[in-house]
């Protein structure tokens, strides 16, 4: 089944993802917009999968001030090539993240940054409200798990809903980009400075 050039299009907008491919998406999809747009994610996410251990040192730094200049702040953003880096989406992938961490205020990059004796910490703290609340102490273990997920999704910046789409994490947001532009894409580190904290 042959596909127009107008969904096509409308899938490559929505997508990013090469004419060939769109064709192919929409052909095994029956013309399927969001069934296509499923199977690009799928062949995307694959594809990813795959770039996402090889090294990246390319890359930039990205600074941002938030309009009345109380918060600011830096990131690096690191891809395996200086192409990349140059290439227009990737320092707007930057601003994005930095939008993000100037709104949600994460503490770290991913949940393996966290030292263990915090999370200690918070699993006591969590362990002592069951207790608190009366619950019975077989279910601990399991509220002590959903709180420390919560935690992870407020403190690391890859475990965060993206502010411009809550239904996407940021770790999703980067695997997108790593399939679209080709290479592997990792937050290095951040700095958050807000006027008047420490």
């Amino acid at each position: 089944m042959a596909s127009s050039a107008a969904l096509v299009k409308e899938l490559r907008g929505k997508t990013g993802a090469g004419i060939l491919d769109c064709q192919k998406a929409l052909q095994e999809t029956e013309n399927n917009i969001e069934k296509a747009i499923d199977h690009l994610r799928q062949k995307g996410l694959s594809a990813a999968q795959k770039k996402v251990g090889r090294e990246a040192k390319e890359g930039l730094i990205y600074s941002y001030i938030h309009p009345g200049s109380k918060i600011g702040v830096m990131i690096e953003l690191n891809c395996e090539t200086d192409f990349v880096a140059r290439n227009e989406e990737f320092p707007a992938l930057a601003k994005d993240l930095t939008l993000q961490i100037a709104a949600a205020n994460p503490t770290y990059v991913k949940r393996e940054d966290i030292p263990a004796e915090i999370i200690e910490r918070e699993k006591s703290v969590y362990e002592g409200q069951a207790k608190e609340l009366g619950k019975p102490e077989a279910a601990w273990d399991k509220i002590v798990q959903g709180k420390l997920e919560k935690f992870y999704q407020e403190q690391c910046l890859l475990e965060q809903g993206f502010v411009k789409d809550p239904s996407t994490q940021i770790k999703e947001l980067l695997t997108q980009k790593i399939s679209k532009l080709g290479e592997n894409i990792l937050v290095s580190r951040f700095i958050r400075y807000q006027l008047g904290q420490e």
